[in-house]
């Protein structure tokens, strides 16, 4: 009968350490919110610029429509006709910084079909505009360098006066321009970095609130693992509620199995023993070699049967879900039995345990293991059998081990008898008693664990026995 290998003790992974839920739906809603929002900081600086280009424009505009009335020579007794003919240099101070030398804002009016400024305004002091060509458009606008060497935003546009084509500029610094808008993306920046972090926190609020059924049915059935309850709470929302009522059917279920492996091993044993007994008795009140040969068999038989009998149960318990024990009291308990049983020998018996140690397993289990490997060191050992249990770390499953040691002072076993000693059936002295199970037992009921039983000698000059058997630390 074989089983499956065993899963990691403590629900721990042999592979990589995933990421948690929470954490991945907190990151991805986080990386997700960061990059809206930091779109929408940009869009919303880009719309703010836009318009504050527009703006910026449509002042210049007015200025510009200012020059042009400035321009046209008109009067009460002009002929309309020759009014739109002349042209006259304009003396505009529409706004006070025109006339300050080098004050950011510059106007120029020059002939469509020539490069040369025809008027200029006071504060350009003698010094060029630089404006681009406007080409055949009848407006243009655009950013250059000042006189000062300082951006200017210059709005350009083409009038006909008359059959005369002419270029009017009106430029303006844009220091304040870019200013405002500096300062409007350091409050966009601001607002959305906090929006942000509102955000983020809420998500995660709604994460860890979200998930919180998810951690009471692992509490649940974490309990279920430690043998603290028979069935996981159902008593959650209705996406998860179905999975615990699955799981509670899986359990019943295991355990439905368990009893009927139980229950098929108990009749065959009791089916098969009265036979045998009665074939063994009658063998032995009879001579002959046909009777002797009849009896040995008949031992043989009841050997193998109750073996794989013992395996058979073994292997029924291992299935068994939620299922552990404190390894102290067992231990100890069968410590001082030990005590009394080999009283007439004078027998002492060391136990050290280190911290609280519980076996993934059935406390009977442990019970059968320990208590053989205790007797047999009890029955070959001079004075004295120490017992010691410690927790160790499996590194190739990355599982949680505990290591059970069982040392005597007796004569110990070579390589050779300690390899034969956990053979089925095998005994080393016929003048002790015993079936010859006891080790083979161990060692098959260790293996249906995931364990492992060793012989080597002990420092105490004889048998040292090593059991490693998985642990299951509660959480």
């Amino acid at each position: 009968m074989t089983t499956e290998p065993d899963a990691p003790a403590g629900g721990k992974s042999s592979g990589k350490p995933q990421r948690s839920l929470a954490t991945r739906l907190v990151f991805v809603a986080a990386l997700w919110s960061t990059i809206a929002l930091a779109l929408a900081g940009v869009f919303l600086v880009s719309l703010y610029q836009s318009a504050s280009e527009r703006a910026f424009d449509a002042q210049l505009e007015i200025h510009i429509k200012a020059l042009i009335s400035e321009m046209i020579e008109t009067g009460p007794n002009a002929d309309a006709d020759a009014a739109f003919q002349a042209v006259r240099a304009p003396a505009y101070r529409g706004d006070p910084r025109f006339s300050l030398p080098l004050s950011g804002w510059y106007w120029t009016v020059r002939r469509a079909s020539s490069p040369s400024i025809l008027y200029a305004s006071e504060s350009l002091v003698g010094d060029p505009l630089n404006a681009p060509p406007i080409a055949d458009q009848e407006s243009s606008a655009g950013f250059i360098a000042g006189p000062t060497e300082d951006e200017v935003r210059v709005l350009q546009q083409r009038i006909s006066i008359g059959e005369e084509p002419y270029v009017i500029a009106v430029g303006a610094a844009t220091a304040g321009f870019w200013a405002d808008i500096a300062e409007f993306s350091r409050m966009v920046t601001l607002t959305l970095c906090i929006v942000g972090v509102g955000l983020i926190l809420a998500i995660f609020l709604q994460v860890r609130f979200g998930l919180k059924p998810l951690t009471r049915l692992r509490a649940s059935l974490s309990a279920v693992r430690l043998g603290e309850a028979e069935r996981i709470d159902e008593a959650l929302p209705g996406e998860i509620a179905p999975l615990a009522v699955e799981l509670n059917a899986l359990i019943v279920s295991n355990k439905e199995i368990v009893e009927r492996a139980r229950t098929h091993v108990g009749n065959l044993a009791h089916g098969l023993k009265t036979p045998l007994s009665v074939i063994s008795n009658e063998a032995r009140a009879s001579e002959g070699q046909l009777a002797e040969k009849v009896a040995e068999q008949s031992e043989i038989m009841s050997t193998q049967i109750q073996h794989h009998l013992e395996r058979a149960r073994m292997a029924a318990q291992r299935r068994v879900i939620g299922v552990s024990c404190e390894t102290e009291p067992i231990l100890a308990r069968l410590i001082r039995a030990m005590g009394k049983i080999y009283q007439d020998k004078g027998i002492r018996v060391d136990f050290d345990q280190t911290g609280e140690l519980r076996f993934r397993g059935e406390s009977q289990d442990l019970e059968e293991m320990s208590g053989n490997l205790i007797d047999n060191a009890c029955k070959w050992a001079s004075s004295r059998v120490a017992v010691a249990v410690v927790r160790k770390s499996d590194q190739a499953t990355n599982r949680e081990m505990l290591a059970l040691t069982v040392e005597d002072d007796g004569p110990g076993l070579s390589p050779e008898q300690r390899a034969e000693a956990v053979k089925r059936g095998r005994r080393l002295d016929e003048t002790v008693p015993g079936t010859g199970l006891g080790l083979s037992i161990v060692a098959d009921l260790a293996a249906l664990y995931g364990g492992t039983l060793q012989l080597e000698s002990s420092a105490l000059g004889g048998l040292k026995a090593t059991l490693v058997l998985p642990a299951l630390t509660a959480e």
